[in-house]
């Protein structure tokens, strides 16, 4: 079975080679494991993978001097928690803060002047049934982004780029934004390149949050955000109307490229609090991988409940799932 790796993985994969830190080399090495798809042509590489994590922790619980004197800011890597994480990046009182406090749990400090964030801050969205790690950043502004900061981006499943479409100079905002990035060797993008043409880049994907859209003058701002930058997606919002919210959250999940699939034991109801998350197109052995490796090569066949489908739907393990199908394994 072929590895099917993602183009973030080689630009990763380069960066840990390239690396001499033990600590940031360690980081990266659970990015590459995080990022790689879980299944029975890759079982090789995620036990090479786990062998070097293990190697690397020994190491720098050692000390590991000879492999880099400085340290590794602790802001460079967020644990990821729930179904995928969302990093939120713009410039200064863009409103990202806003966002967070009014879509997860998180109480960051806000206020009516520029920089009151110095720190990321995660909080946990829910969307449905799915939780989406959010995480607020310090704004990005010239002589002033932190030097973790594209670190974060790099190890975020999705770029949400916020910008305040009641100011003037909303355009050269995401410019000045794009391009220290790009100084970075990151280029955002509506979607992720299948092929990588110049391996000197790491490609995220982004979306655009056109924020504070019911002050000053957004409609012309948002149409012009539109023009500027028309294969991206664009989401309107603000904290003062929970529509956008909530279409905030659906765009989110939408881009992030993952379903939802519900298990039920035989002669119950099926669990909808916890379900499998999958990159679309995955199938029954991905469901089942997920669950637990060796629970994937016992099972015998599963059957299906969902849309288009026949209730109870006997299937074998490749079997492509989609959202909200409800999946029950016989061993």
């Amino acid at each position: 079975m072929p590895a099917n790796l993602p183009p973030q993985y080689y630009e990763l994969e380069r960066q840990f080679n390239k690396e001499s830190d033990i600590n940031e080399k360690l980081r990266l090495a659970k990015e590459l494991l995080a990022i790689m798809p879980k299944h029975k042509g890759t079982d090789k590489l995620q036990a090479d993978m786990k062998a070097k994590i293990a190697r690397l922790k020994k190491e720098a619980e050692g000390g590991g001097k000879k492999h880099g004197a400085h340290r590794t800011d602790p802001h460079s890597h967020i644990e990821r928690e729930g179904a995928a994480q969302v990093i939120l990046i713009g410039p200064p009182n863009s409103g990202k803060s806003s966002l967070l406090e009014s879509l997860t749990n998180a109480r960051p400090m806000i206020a009516d002047y520029p920089f009151t964030t110095h720190e990321p801050m995660a909080g946990m969205m829910t969307f449905e049934t799915v939780q989406i790690q959010l995480i607020d950043t310090p704004p990005i502004a010239e002589h002033q982004t932190p030097p973790y900061l594209p670190n974060l981006v790099r190890q975020a499943d999705l770029v949400a780029v916020v910008c305040d479409i009641s100011e003037f100079d909303t355009i050269d905002c995401l410019e000045r934004l794009g391009r220290f990035l790009e100084e970075k060797g990151i280029i955002l993008a509506p979607e992720e390149p299948d092929k990588i043409e110049n391996p000197r880049f790491m490609y995220k994907k982004a979306i655009i949050i056109a924020h504070k859209y019911l002050d000053g003058d957004w409609e012309k701002t948002l149409e012009t955000v539109k023009a500027r930058y028309p294969k991206f997606r664009i989401i309107a919002t603000t904290i003062l109307d929970d529509d956008s919210l909530n279409n905030f959250k659906a765009a989110v999940f939408s881009a992030l490229g993952v379903m939802r699939v519900f298990t039920k034991r035989v002669g119950h109801e099926p669990e909808y609090s916890d379900p499998i998350i999958l990159p679309i197109g995955g199938t029954v052995e991905d469901a089942a991988r997920l669950l637990h490796k060796d629970f994937a090569e016992k099972f015998q066949f599963a059957k299906i409940w969902g849309k288009g489908k026949f209730e109870g739907q006997r299937v074998k393990n490749n079997f492509v799932l989609t959202d909200g199908d409800i999946i029950e394994f016989h061993i």
